[in-house]
């Protein structure tokens, strides 16, 4: 493996990355304005994101520490929000899983929902693609990403107060899952995986500190889970 195919595919995979610029931005500086509201200081906030880095996990404990939920709720739903993580991790696997440890470890802090989204992506899509090529790949997706995450984490938390409502910096959250998501309804499975957990967050909006939301995504694998068991015995049943 060359340098130059190295540098490639980490080049690839930044311009791939790129973007996710357009709404990490003010996704970033959303929490940290947020969690300026909360009553954290800068400091905080930054240690928060990069910790955590994971900003569906970050705002949901950050509701749920202003809507002062017992700690065990606050880190329960966290937890439950980001077990996507598992998902993408056992996902990925197949693909880098012979990287060396130190290699892996890296990707494991750096995997959001953008870098799995566009590396697996481009893993099915060029399986020729070595392991160091696809590690490259996957660092140069997370590059324009995480670093900017981190910036306008700060950035949100220094400006606090100062940012008018009539910005509507939220937009950027609900843009942000929808790009990600789309793409991803490949079979009945999805959409009704989707479609349930949708029904069920609205049905469950009123239940306490935000719990509707693990009901939701919990009957939402369940669904998708029983659909593609049943496509799957359809199809070993039929002639």
């Amino acid at each position: 493996m060359t340098t130059t195919t190295l540098k490639s595919a980490y080049v690839r995979g930044v311009i791939a990355g790129s973007p996710f610029i357009l709404v990490i931005i003010p996704f970033a500086s959303l929490f940290g304005l947020l969690a300026a509201e909360a009553g954290l200081n800068v400091i905080e906030a930054l240690v928060f994101s990069l910790v955590v880095i994971a900003g569906a996990a970050q705002f949901t404990a950050l509701q749920l520490m202003q809507e002062e939920a017992p700690t065990i709720v606050v880190l329960a739903s966290a937890l439950a929000v980001n077990l996507r993580m598992a998902m993408y991790s056992a996902s990925l696997t197949p693909f880098i899983g012979s990287a060396p440890l130190w290699q892996r470890a890296f990707a494991a802090y750096l995997t959001v929902d953008q870098s799995y989204v566009v590396a697996v992506a481009k893993y099915e899509k060029e399986p020729q693609m070595t392991v160091p090529q696809r590690m490259g790949y996957f660092f140069g997706a997370v590059t324009p990403i995480v670093p900017l995450w981190y910036i306008f984490t700060v950035v949100g938390a220094l400006l606090g107060a100062q940012v008018p409502d009539s910005w509507a910096l939220d937009f950027a959250i609900p843009i942000t899952f929808l790009a990600m998501i789309a793409p991803m309804f490949r079979t009945l499975a999805h959409v009704v995986a989707a479609f349930v957990a949708v029904v069920v967050s609205l049905l469950a909006a009123g239940v306490p500190y935000s719990l509707g939301l693990i009901i939701a995504g919990v009957a939402g694998m369940i669904a998708g889970a029983a659909t593609e068991k049943r496509l799957e015995q359809r199809a070993g049943t039929a002639p």
